[in-house]
């Protein structure tokens, strides 16, 4: 599980009118995330599906019924599906001033990296839920980011509630690693889905205003575009982990 936070601040008013320049904006945001899904889910198949790329990733067994499960990971595997979190926390002191290339190669890395470790997805979960679970993520998504767009209430103090829940996310995943309590994963992806939700239409508000923050400079809305981009896809892929955890059928 990663997440991502820019440092745009958010204006303490702003125009809400709807103009040409913010639907060019936001559609290059969602153009970005919607490719970069595209992306994760090839290379999903592919590290899920490939052996010779499989074996690389990841440890699995055939078992009786003929089908292939994961089992655990390799070192290549462990590095993989750990690394985005380290690239994105190290990123905070590394890119103090980004430029627009840097930004956008580091989007891409992170969905590199993260679709590679989706192989896991491919191996545990039927195929049929892992489409209903996608369409379900996606529509609820959708409606989340339109509510975020469209809101006239500020969105801020519960963005900063919901980014302290992510640290209390991350310190319970680790905490259940050796704990192994199906009741504290269960309480987990609910409240995944719930946090990843809000994050969803904050970081769209957010989005919104950071465009008549920036006042038409074209560098950093590119810049903007990507870490835009970055945090929603984060969003989405989180979202669909935890309800592929809740209601995924298991291979």
């Amino acid at each position: 599980m990663s997440d991502f936070r820019n440092g745009y601040s958010i204006p303490a008013t702003a125009d809400m009118s709807v103009d040409a320049g913010l639907r060019s904006f936001m559609l290059g945001v969602y153009n970005k995330v919607a490719l970069g899904l595209l992306v994760s889910a090839v290379l999903a198949y592919v590290t899920g599906s490939v052996p010779a790329v499989r074996d690389l990733l990841f440890a699995t067994q055939v078992f009786p019924d003929g089908v292939t499960r994961l089992t655990g990971y390799t070192l290549l595997g462990m590095i993989v599906a750990f690394s985005p979190l380290v690239i994105l926390l190290g990123s905070n002191f590394v890119m103090k001033n980004p430029t627009s290339g840097g930004a956008s190669a580091l989007y891409w890395l992170i969905v590199a990296l993260i679709g590679a470790s989706m192989g896991t997805v491919v191996l545990l979960y039927t195929g049929t839920s892992v489409v209903q679970t996608f369409l379900i993520t996606a529509a609820a998504f959708g409606g989340l980011s339109l509510f975020g767009y469209t809101t006239k209430k500020d969105l801020t103090g519960i963005g900063s509630f919901l980014i302290m829940g992510v640290i209390g996310l991350i310190i319970a995943s680790v905490v259940n690693i050796f704990l192994q309590s199906g009741m504290m994963q269960m309480i987990i992806s609910i409240a995944g889905v719930l946090i990843f939700a809000g994050l969803t239409a904050y970081d769209t508000q957010r989005l919104k205003m950071t465009y008549y923050a920036l006042g038409g400079n074209q560098t950093a809305m590119s810049v903007a575009t990507s870490y835009g981009a970055l945090s929603l896809y984060i969003n989405f892929i989180n979202m669909f982990q935890f309800l592929l955890m809740l209601f995924g059928g298991r291979r």
